[in-house]
C-alpha cells in the first residue's frame, strides 16, 4: 500500500484529484501492471485518512480516461495498456471533434433512464409541450445560473442539437436574402444551415481575441445584418476565447445597428487555466442573444439533446417551426436528463469531465508550443480541444490531408470553416477522441508528417497553390 501515499500537502487541488494523478503516474511508470487489482475503495480511504467519496471520484475519474475498469462484485483493475495491443491498427483521428465514450457516465444514467421510467411509467413516450418538459427547463435555468445567466423556463426551448437550433432560428426570424454575419473560419455546421437556406452571409476574420471589432464595425457601415452568428469561448475551429471588452463591444453595436446574436456555446463551463469566462448571454441586458447550448462535448452527443434560451418576443414563432420540424424533442430523452440531472451529481459529473479536458489541452499545447513553431503557424488557442494551423501559403491543407491519411492520421482541411474558400493552406485538428497518454506521441507523428510533407521537393512543386 505504500506506493499509493499521496502527500496532500504539496497540492492545492482537490484531493480526489491529486489521488487520481498519484494513481495515473504509477500506472504510466509501469509501477503497477495490466490487469493488477487496486486496492478496495474503503481500503484506500482508510490507508489514506480521507472520505471515501474522494476515492470514488479519483477511481471514477481512473475509469473514464480508460486508465482502470471495474468488475462487478470484483473491484478495480488497471486497463491493459496500448502497448498490449500492436496488432491492432487504429488510425490517429485528428479530424473528430466528439469526445470518447469513455468519458462519459453510461452506467448512472442507465439508472436515470430506469427510474425515469419508473416514475413516469407510459407517459415518458408521450410528447412534450412546445417548449419542452418543464421540469428539465426549470433545472436548466438553474445551470444557467452557474454560467452567470439570469433565466426563466418560459424562455427556453429543448432542442435535438445546436444545429438544429440554427436551423429553427433561420427558419423563424430570417427571411431569403436576410444578411449573417459569421466569424472566419467558423462552425461548418453552422456554414451549411446558411447555405442550405440561401441567405447572404458576410465572415469577420477571427483574431486572437475574438472578432476582429474594426472590420466588424466598417462592415456595419455599408451592410445591414439580420443576425451575427458567433461562438465567443473556446471557439470553434481557433480555440480562442473573446475578451470580456470585446463581448461588450458587440452587445453594444448590435444595439446600434439592431441586430441579433446567436451565441454557440458547446464549453464555457470550463475555465482553462483558472480563468473566469462567462457567455456572451450573461453580458446581455437588451434581449439581443439567443443563446444556444450543445452537450455534444459534456455528456453523450447521441442523445441529440441541448437548449435554446431566447428573449420572449420570439418564443412563440420559435415554437411552431420547432414543432413543425419534428413535433418535440424525443421526450424519452428530455426526462432522462432530467433524472440524470437530479439525481447522479450534475456538477461532480462537470468537475470529472473538467479535469479530463484541461488536461488533455494542456498537454497539447505545451507539446505544440514546443515542437510546431517552426513548422507552421498557428492560433493562440485559450482552451477547448482544437487547434487551428496555417501551412506556408503555398502548400494545400487538402493535399496535406491526402498526404497523412496514408500514415493514418486524418485531420480536418481549412476550407470546411469557411463560406467562401478563401487560402486552402489552413487546417484544423481536435484532441477531443484521444486518451491523454496518447496525445503527445500522436502529435510527434502529426508533426513528422507534416515535415515529410514540406520537404518532399516533389511535394513542393506538385501542391503549389497558384496565386490568383
Amino acid at each position: 500500500m505504500e506506493k499509493f501515499k499521496v502527500d496532500f500537502r504539496k497540492d492545492k487541488g482537490p484531493k480526489y484529484v491529486q489521488l487520481y494523478k498519484h494513481i495515473k503516474s504509477l500506472i504510466e511508470d509501469k509501477a503497477l501492471e495490466a490487469s493488477e487489482k487496486l486496492p478496495p475503495l474503503r481500503e484506500m480511504s482508510n490507508f489514506l485518512n480521507i472520505n471515501i467519496s474522494t476515492s470514488v471520484k479519483a477511481y471514477d475519474l481512473l475509469e473514464k480516461e480508460k486508465y482502470i475498469y471495474k468488475k462487478e462484485g470484483s473491484g478495480s483493475y488497471i486497463y491493459p495498456q496500448a502497448s498490449d495491443f500492436k496488432d491492432e491498427i487504429k488510425s490517429i483521428r485528428f479530424d473528430l471533434a466528439n469526445p470518447q465514450a469513455v468519458m462519459f457516465p453510461v452506467d448512472k444514467f442507465k439508472e436515470a433512464v430506469a427510474i425515469a421510467i419508473q416514475k413516469e411509467g407510459e407517459t415518458l413516450f408521450d410528447y412534450q409541450e412546445g417548449l419542452g418538459y418543464m421540469p428539465l427547463r426549470l433545472a436548466l435555468c438553474d445551470y444557467m445560473n452557474s454560467l452567470y445567466i439570469e433565466s426563466e423556463p418560459d424562455r427556453i426551448q429543448i432542442i435535438s442539437g445546436a444545429q438544429q437550433g440554427i436551423n429553427i432560428i433561420v427558419n423563424s426570424i430570417l427571411n431569403y436574402g436576410d444578411v449573417v454575419f459569421i466569424e472566419e473560419p467558423s462552425y461548418p455546421g453552422a456554414i451549411d444551415v446558411f447555405k442550405e437556406h440561401g441567405v447572404k452571409v458576410v465572415g469577420i476574420s477571427v483574431l486572437d481575441d475574438g472578432i476582429d471589432i474594426g472590420i466588424l464595425k466598417m462592415k456595419l457601415e455599408k451592410i445591414k445584418p439580420s443576425i451575427l452568428y458567433t461562438m465567443p469561448n473556446y471557439q470553434n475551429p481557433t480555440g480562442v476565447c473573446y475578451s470580456e471588452k470585446k463581448k461588450r463591444d458587440i452587445l453594444a453595436l448590435a444595439k446600434k445597428y439592431d441586430f441579433m446574436v446567436i451565441e454557440d456555446d458547446y464549453m464555457s463551463d470550463f475555465n482553462f487555466n483558472n480563468t473566469k469566462i462567462k457567455p456572451l448571454r450573461a453580458y446581455d441586458t437588451e434581449n439581443r442573444v439567443i443563446y444556444i447550448k450543445s452537450f455534444s462535448k459534456i455528456l453523450m452527443p447521441g442523445l441529440r439533446i441541448a437548449f435554446m434560451e431566447m428573449p420572449v418576443y420570439i418564443r412563440n414563432v420559435i415554437s411552431r417551426v420547432k414543432y413543425s420540424m419534428d413535433i418535440s424533442t424525443s421526450s424519452f430523452t428530455q426526462l432522462s436528463l432530467y433524472y440524470y440531472m437530479t439525481y447522479f451529481g450534475w456538477e461532480n459529473h462537470l468537475d470529472i469531465i473538467k479535469e479530463i479536458y484541461e488536461s488533455r489541452f494542456q498537454i497539447a499545447k505545451k507539446y505544440i508550443d514546443e515542437n510546431f513553431l517552426d513548422i507552421v503557424t498557428f492560433r493562440k488557442a485559450s482552451g477547448g480541444v482544437n487547434f487551428f494551423f496555417a501551412l506556408p501559403k503555398d502548400f494545400s491543407s487538402i493535399d496535406l490531408k491526402k498526404f497523412l491519411e496514408v500514415r493514418g492520421v486524418k485531420i480536418l482541411e481549412g476550407p470546411l470553416f469557411y463560406y467562401n474558400i478563401k487560402a486552402e493552406n489552413e487546417f484544423r485538428i481536435s484532441i477531443a477522441h484521444m486518451q491523454e497518454n496518447d496525445i503527445e506521441n500522436n502529435l510527434c507523428i502529426l508533426k513528422n508528417g507534416i515535415i515529410d510533407f514540406l520537404g518532399d521537393e516533389k511535394n513542393k512543386m506538385k501542391y503549389k497553390i497558384p496565386n490568383l
